[in-house]
């Protein structure tokens, strides 16, 4: 058996698994979005001066949390397709 054979079987799962899966795997990033937002609402109400970087450092932390869903979902359709 071929290492590439090996690779494909790894991804055979029941395509009701890979959803919920998928399901547990997209509460990371929705609470990592929650708590980014909500220190930047706390800074901002101790230190408004500083809402420009707030929401600059927040908005890249956005993007960084995001991208992790988005592997989930490619690896959701790679483990049903």
């Amino acid at each position: 058996m071929s290492a590439l054979n090996v690779a494909q079987n790894a991804f055979d799962l029941n395509p009701g698994l890979a959803a919920i899966g998928y399901g547990l795997a997209a509460i990371g990033p929705g609470i990592g979005v929650g708590l980014i937002f909500s220190s930047v609402i706390s800074g901002t109400a101790r230190q408004p001066e500083a809402r420009g970087v707030l929401l600059g450092l927040a908005w890249t932390t956005f993007a960084i949390v995001e991208v992790l869903a988005l592997l989930g979902f490619v690896v959701y359709f790679l483990a049903t397709g």
